[in-house]
């Protein structure tokens, strides 16, 4: 029996394309069977039509609602396994994510939501607003968390709407601009000694050195030792418990280092950044994570959770310390470490080898090649193709 993975896409082509590719090439697997995969195409759906598919990996559905409903009936009626839930994906955004961080003891900075600076489009808001809401004064919760601070909307992402905001002047500047977005103000970590990004899929995490400043194919740098094993420890322990706390399977986490202290500041990537220009480097390994992940949930039957029960975690108590280990405990639980290794080891073993012979061949090299000519102006390729090859030379080299 063939074993169906459809892909919601909605403008990506780089890892689509590597994804269908890696799974070609790994062919059957033992106790297995065969697996393919797909492209969702969006149309008229049946609430009692049976879908085809085993898992859908969803990278579109957190802003087309259509596509949406699809999945959240067949997560409902039909048991499909999804990377990512909409049921928590939609109503879980960043402000919710904090709520449950703050509470689990993380060393999220101060943060404050402001209402509206433009009202929401709705009749009854006049009435509402004139009965019931408290004026504020913008200039006063702002210098109660302390300058410097960022403003950003509470359910953002791709860095939309997000401000650096030192003084009161940049402070009115920023809550005009924001509309009728709905902004949470945050206390900036001053002197930050590194900036880290964990992309996790399913059990495994990545965790890279971020560089926001720089543009988006430098912003991921290429270094092993940025933190030190116990920090590194840590970062990942927060990513893996976000993803366990949420069942979010498919998810990045960012978190400034300072010391010996670990803050996450944005960790609800319903989307994460997965593409080859940016990851470059650490693209390969995305793309086997994501196949082993996607394989193992069919593989093995594993069940699709889409309740949220934070009872075990908020009854854990202890020192930081001691609540770290048990939210790690946890976690693995939820995304069954130990057999979930178990099965890499046995079933897919030859992925490593067959990944990096693709990416040190021809196809790989041509998959670069469309995706440089895809996204970056002609007179700048060239310098983009050579770069992104650097890159992966050196990952091919250090995993050979």
């Amino acid at each position: 029996m063939k074993r169906l993975i459809g892909l919601l896409l909605g403008t990506e082509e780089d890892w689509p394309a590597a994804f269908e590719t890696v799974l070609q090439r790994l062919g059957p697997i033992a106790g297995a069977g065969e697996f393919g995969v797909e492209r969702i195409t969006i149309e008229p759906f049946d609430l009692r039509d049976r879908p085809r598919h085993d898992l859908v990996i969803d990278r579109l559905a957190y802003w087309y609602y259509h596509p949406r409903e699809w999945l959240k009936k067949i997560a409902m009626m039909d048991d499909v396994y999804l990377l990512n839930s909409p049921f928590t994906f939609q109503s879980m955004e960043k402000h919710a994510a904090y709520c449950a961080m703050i509470r689990l003891g993380l060393k999220v900075p101060q943060t404050v939501l402001v209402p509206y600076k433009n009202p929401p489009d709705n009749a009854r808001y006049a009435f509402t607003a004139a009965r019931y809401n408290q004026p504020f004064d913008l200039d006063a919760v702002a210098e109660r968390i302390g300058y410097p601070l960022f403003m950003k909307p509470y359910d953002g992402g791709a860095w939309r709407g997000v401000s650096l905001v030192r003084d009161r002047e940049a402070l009115h500047r920023a809550y005009d601009e924001s509309g009728e977005m709905l902004m949470h103000l945050q206390k900036a970590v001053e002197g930050y000694d590194v900036f880290a990004r964990s992309l996790s899929i399913g059990a495994e995490t990545m965790v890279m050195r971020f560089r926001p400043d720089e543009p988006m194919h430098d912003r991921y740098a290429v270094d092993h030792e940025f933190l030190s094993p116990e920090v590194g420890e840590e970062v990942v322990t927060i990513g893996r418990l976000v993803n366990a706390f949420f069942r979010w399977e498919f998810n990045s986490c960012e978190t400034l280092v300072k010391g010996a202290d670990v803050h996450p500041i944005d960790y609800a990537n319903a989307c994460p950044d997965v593409a080859l220009t940016s990851l470059h480097y650490y693209f390969p390994w995305a793309i086997k994570a994501l196949v082993r992940w996607s394989v193992f949930c069919v593989a093995t039957g594993r069940s699709p959770r889409l309740d949220l029960d934070p009872r075990e975690y908020f009854a854990v108590t202890g020192s930081y310390e001691e609540r770290l280990a048990s939210y790690r405990r946890l976690a693995d639980a939820y995304f069954e470490t130990e057999r979930y290794q178990e099965f890499c080891d046995s079933r897919l073993g030859h992925l490593d080898e067959i990944v990096l012979d693709w990416v040190a061949g021809p196809d790989f090299d041509r998959l670069l090649v469309d995706t440089v000519t895809a996204t970056y102006p002609a007179r700048e390729r060239d310098g983009f193709v050579a770069h992104f090859r650097g890159l992966l030379a050196l990952w091919v080299k250090d995993n050979g």
